[in-house]
């Protein structure tokens, strides 16, 4: 039986109606409009369009919405002061630097500049400790969707294994750290791990996050697992010229044996951005003081 497909977008547009909501009440009721963010340097054609996408969801939700655009000229030292500013600023709840930067700047430092309440990426060190033990943070968006996803098809994990396919401080690592909180036995897979495809084999929950086309086979999953696919990859399409979406995991293969996937696209990528929206109400009711909705 094809696994049953687990569907992102529906996902993250309810996630995005409940995140509405709570804006409208806060606006309402603490006269507080959460606002974001977004500093985009150079002009890298895909970078643009997620930031456009940002802002117009933001708007949507009934937040502030801010861009700062610069040339890909920037230097360290003027990167560094907009990000100052932005801590200063009373309207800013969230900023998000878009990464990639360009290779003349120091992402570490970038990173580490943003003052951690407002760190709504969760890439600082401080709220990547946090994460590590449990404390309240702002966790990385792309990791958080993932295990909104798992919960939507299996509420309670506690007890499986997970292996996760990819390292990265983005999504590997906190990756790790959410399934840990949910009570899986997590085992963390990197390009020097023995055996791969057996590895994969014994997940119940398997996230790939490695960046690499169609690299899980379906051979490697275990049957009636839960495959959860972070990879964007786009590849040649049959029609010369054009291209095609792909992620990490060979869906039609994996699709025949596991008992749910995420598909790309519609499966972690909308979820990115409406986490991140989360994550900005968070951060405004915090600076406030404010008790955070219900299941939020």
């Amino acid at each position: 039986m094809p696994a049953h497909l687990i569907d992102g977008k529906a996902i993250a547009t309810r996630l995005i109606e409940h995140i509405t909501a709570a804006v409208s009440d806060l606006r309402a009721a603490h006269d507080l409009q959460p606002g974001l963010a977004v500093v985009l340097v150079g002009d890298d054609p895909a970078s643009q369009v997620y930031v456009r996408n940002k802002a117009r969801q933001t708007a949507a939700a009934g937040m502030r919405s801010f861009e700062h655009v610069l040339p890909a000229s920037t230097t360290q030292a003027q990167l560094l002061a907009v990000v100052r500013q932005l801590n200063r600023d009373p309207g800013v709840h969230g900023i998000l630097v878009q990464l990639p930067l360009p290779s003349h700047l120091a992402e570490d430092e970038v990173i580490e500049a943003i003052d951690p309440a407002k760190d709504v990426d969760g890439f600082h060190p401080i709220n990547v400790g946090r994460l590590s033990i449990g404390a309240p943070a702002l966790v990385p968006c792309t990791p958080y969707g993932c295990s909104l996803l798992l919960r939507s098809v299996q509420p309670d994990p506690a007890g499986q294994h997970a292996v996760i396919v990819g390292r990265s401080n983005i999504v590997g690592k906190p990756m790790a750290q959410l399934l840990l909180a949910l009570n899986c036995t997590v085992t963390i897979a990197h390009s020097r791990t023995r055996d791969l495809p057996a590895l994969a084999r014994s997940a119940d929950i398997l996230v790939a996050a490695v960046g690499r086309p169609e690299m899980v086979r379906g051979d490697w999953i275990k049957p009636g697992a839960c495959v959860i696919d972070v990879g964007i990859n786009r590849v040649p399409a049959a029609e010369p010229g054009k291209t095609r979406l792909v992620g990490d995991v060979a869906f039609a293969e994996a699709a025949e044996v596991a008992g749910a996937i995420t598909p790309v696209p519609g499966g972690v990528g909308p979820m990115t951005i409406a986490c991140l929206l989360r994550n900005t109400v968070i951060a405004a009711c915090r600076v406030r003081g404010i008790g955070l909705p219900v299941d939020f």
